[in-house]
């Protein structure tokens, strides 16, 4: 979706809308592709004090596997964006918390297929206490335990052997 700020430029305009559904079938995560419904984007663009800001929802559901334990999972995820918009910035090195648009017209789908890159952690796991799965034999340890001995430290084997 492209949103043309001309009218918020020109404070012509209060406010516009922003709801729509995205389709990031083509977004990949490691090596599999896990928005397979879509996101959701709710918010608005207006101008306060002849300033272009930009709030948007973003919200998908995440199909993934566990980093630890290997298992698939659906996660909902949301969060928010908030930029500043302008029609371009003098000093280019300081652009961290404003969005440029060209034209006078900002890609959304763009920027929120970037700030999705951003939101989501390097690490996906099922839930926070994954447990994953046992080194020696791949047993789920969220499901069951295993009875494979742990490892000992060459260093205390020697104690070991006193405690016996």
């Amino acid at each position: 979706m492209q949103l043309d700020f001309t009218n918020i430029f020109n404070s012509s305009c209060d406010e516009l809308k922003v709801d729509y559904s995205l389709s990031l079938e083509d977004f990949e995560y490691g090596t599999y592709k896990p928005l397979k419904d879509g996101v959701t984007v709710k918010g608005r663009a207006y101008s306060k004090a002849d300033v272009a800001h930009l709030e948007l929802i973003v919200s998908f559901d995440f199909y993934g596997m566990c980093d630890r334990c290997a298992n698939e999972f659906k996660r909902a995820y949301s969060f928010d964006i908030n930029k500043i918009v302008v029609p371009h910035l003098e000093n280019e090195l300081d652009d961290d918390g404003y969005v440029i648009t060209e034209n006078n017209i900002l890609d959304i789908d763009d920027l929120v297929y970037q700030e999705i890159q951003l939101f989501l952690p390097h690490k996906m796991l099922c839930n926070d206490d994954c447990k994953g799965l046992c080194t020696k034999c791949g047993a789920n340890l969220n499901r069951e335990e295993c009875n494979c001995k742990k490892d000992v430290d060459p260093r205390m084997a020697a104690l070991l052997e006193l405690l016996d």
